[in-house]
């Protein structure tokens, strides 16, 4: 018979998912909210679901979450229509697939068949139809289907709703002991994935022919999803990373590459790696480029440390760029790191969340030119005094390789 230790790969431990429950329910009854209810579609930007229930949505395919502050959880996933044979096919079904779960609902609902678009509303007001006047907490809103929010909230007239995404952000922001050292495992896996990378890097090959690469490095070393961009271009011009679309370009000798490897590690949590190399000799412009893509990153790394603002960090960011002779930064140049590829906080002038310890944080500032795209990319874990070394260990420099 299936059970939970034969089919799951890198479990988190019940004791870190109790830590997490008593920590969001302690926060929820200080506001007074009697319920949460979140969704996610994917794994990459999907961390609520996971982080509550230890199962990641995928695909496209919505698990919707009612999360009680008195009792156990509620999970609506996509799947056959309840009945006794429903265990035999949907791993939803099953007892052990979730914890902290008391009902576990299944129906087959999708995105793309418009019919289907209230299916899971329908059963989170059947849930919470018989607690009359309570309050209940949405939970990433930009991440809930308008016709899920439409429907619970005009068929569920009694109750109160408010955003509680701060609520859940402030305490899934501080990372565990178990899910710093998980952090680690992402951190190295990457690392050896990107040196397996460069030996293979050679003339002849396409860009899409080592992403397949880092994938399968990265599976066999325990990630859970992978998001991986790379990109060829000729010296003296911007090589950028790009996506799997983009990536038929013939590498040849004399060429940059610039890779990224977003993957998560064993037990679903992300860091990000990604350098520049050449196949052959580096231009100055790109080595000194370089270099000053490093200082960047370190203006950000001094200044981390808990209750550090993030809008001081990008105006710091882009003094330095600006004393460069370089534009001011308009892209997301840090963020933090979980479940989330990105989470909060987010360096940007207009996030509200302090940085705090036990945060992992990855920084990737760019420079870049008409003729040079350079950039560095690494994790950092925030410290009570600032910041950790450096998750990975990959060199900070051009990679220039013999062809």
């Amino acid at each position: 018979m299936d059970s939970a230790s034969e089919r799951t790969c890198n479990p988190i431990s019940t004791q870190e998912l109790e830590r997490r429950w008593k920590a969001v329910r302690h926060a929820m009854s200080d506001k007074g909210i009697d319920f949460l209810i979140m969704q996610n579609t994917n794994q990459f930007l999907g961390g609520y679901v996971k982080w509550f229930t230890d199962v990641p949505a995928f695909h496209g395919y919505p698990i919707t979450v009612i999360f009680p502050r008195d009792d156990d959880m509620t999970t609506i996933a996509c799947g056959p229509r309840k009945n006794p044979e429903s265990a035999l096919t949907d791993l939803s079904a099953q007892d052990w697939a979730f914890r902290g779960v008391k009902n576990r609902i299944t129906a087959p609902f999708f995105a793309s068949l418009h019919y289907t678009k209230t299916f899971d509303a329908e059963f989170v007001v059947d849930e919470l139809k018989p607690m009359k006047d309570c309050t209940i907490g949405f939970v990433g809103l930009g991440q809930i289907n308008a016709a899920t929010h439409h429907y619970v909230t005009s068929h569920l007239t009694s109750a109160v709703f408010v955003d509680a995404t701060d609520l859940v952000d402030n305490i899934k922001a501080i990372k565990s002991e178990e899910e710093i050292g998980l952090i680690k495992r992402t951190a190295a896996l990457q690392d050896v994935a990107f040196e397996e990378a460069l030996q293979a890097l050679k003339p002849g090959m396409r860009d899409y022919e080592i992403m397949s690469m880092v994938q399968h490095t990265v599976q066999n070393l325990g990630s859970e999803e992978q998001l991986i961009m790379a990109g060829s271009a000729p010296m003296g011009t911007p090589c950028m990373m790009l996506k799997r679309h983009f990536a038929n370009r013939q590498i040849q000798a004399g060429d940059q590459f610039t890779l990224m490897i977003e993957v998560s590690g064993p037990g679903g949590l992300y860091t990000e790696l990604s350098r520049n190399a050449v196949l052959g000799k580096a231009s100055d412009a790109l080595l000194k480029n370089v270099e000053i893509a490093i200082e960047a990153q370190k203006v950000t790394l001094d200044l981390m440390k808990p209750g550090a603002d993030p809008k001081d960090l990008v105006a710091a960011n882009n003094a330095f760029l600006r004393s460069k002779g370089f534009p001011e930064e308009k892209r997301l140049y840090g963020h933090g790191q979980g479940y989330d590829l990105v989470e909060r906080p987010a360096i940007r002038d207009d996030e509200s969340m302090k940085l705090a310890a036990n945060m992992n944080i990855t920084l990737h500032p760019i420079v870049a030119t008409d003729t040079v795209y350079a950039w560095v990319c690494d994790n950092y874990l925030v410290t009570e005094t600032g910041v950790s070394e450096c998750l990975h260990k990959t060199p900070k420099k051009v990679f220039e390789l013999d062809v």
